[in-house]
């Protein structure tokens, strides 16, 4: 595999997990966090398709979403779906921000713009910003924005 296409399933897995992390958002947010909620899983649903073209179009098979993915921590109320949501931004950020490094044309393009999208979300949800959306967030030790588990590993 070519290092673009690796970084397009990363980004392809990752759109995965986020879409399924804001089912969990959307379930506990609070009202005035709802809209930024549904907004991003549609935003997560388009750049998922979008990623599945683009592992075509690079000459690979798109993997599948996992039936179940196992979130960074448990979601239980409305303050910890803010912080999920901010943490699913900040790890697409990171996988759009290797794709960035190693595509070129209009994938290259594509993928920057996710990252500035996934950063402005960060930034919603966290408050706050960081200095290198996608790269900042590296320093602290974190996984994929959520990890494919079984049926019994279900939140």
């Amino acid at each position: 595999m070519t290092r673009a296409l690796d970084a397009a399933q990363a980004a392809l897995a990752a759109e995965h997990a986020a879409v399924y992390g804001y089912g969990v958002v959307g379930a506990r947010v609070d009202e005035a966090h709802a809209g930024l909620a549904r907004e991003a899983y549609d935003a997560h649903r388009a750049r998922r398709d979008a990623m599945s073209r683009a592992v075509r179009d690079l000459g690979g098979t798109p993997e599948a979403a996992a039936a179940a993915y196992t979130l960074p921590f448990p979601v239980t109320d409305a303050a910890s779906a803010v912080r999920l949501g901010a943490v699913l931004e900040s790890r697409v950020a990171g996988v759009y921000a290797d794709l960035v490094e190693t595509s070129s044309g209009t994938l290259r393009r594509d993928a920057a713009d996710a990252l500035r999208d996934a950063a402005v979300r960060a930034v919603r949800w966290r408050g706050g910003s960081v200095a290198f959306p996608g790269l900042a967030e590296r320093a602290a030790p974190s996984g994929p924005a959520a990890s494919p588990s079984g049926p019994a590993d279900r939140h």
